[in-house]
């Protein structure tokens, strides 16, 4: 009833999400273009959340390493998204493939959460004072 707290000062909004999404519309319509509409939504889908990962890792962004983990995840990707055959037709796309978008998700993080600990190793040792 009473609201006594100080105004809290706004943050500016984060458009990431726009962001990326104009950056795939292009990507998502060259595909349509070049081959179906599913698969340009699973290559967007892909895409997506692997420029998310990226984005939640960002900090990560200065080690050669984290960049050669994203380029072979984009290698393993390529595959998927072009020889794996996608249904055509009235199936909903995005109900199949979203489930696999999230877990894609989850292992790049993972992934990057498991270079993160093994080539960050050295350098955080030294720097928490325990070595």
């Amino acid at each position: 009833m009473f609201d006594y707290d100080p105004p809290k000062e706004k943050e500016p909004v984060d458009y990431t999400g726009l962001k990326i999404g104009a950056a795939l519309l292009p990507v998502f319509f060259l595909i349509t273009f070049l081959s179906n509409a599913d698969m340009a939504l699973a290559a967007v889908i892909i895409l997506g959340m692997i420029i998310l990962a990226i984005k939640l890792r960002w900090r990560l962004r200065k080690h050669l390493w984290f960049w050669a983990v994203i380029g072979i995840i984009l290698a393993l990707h390529f595959p998927l998204v072009r020889l794996v055959r996608w249904p055509q037709g009235n199936t909903p796309t995005l109900f199949y493939t979203m489930p696999f978008g999230i877990a894609d998700f989850l292992i790049i993080s993972g992934a990057l959460g498991l270079a993160e600990k093994l080539f960050s190793k050295g350098s955080s040792s030294s720097s928490d004072g325990r070595g």
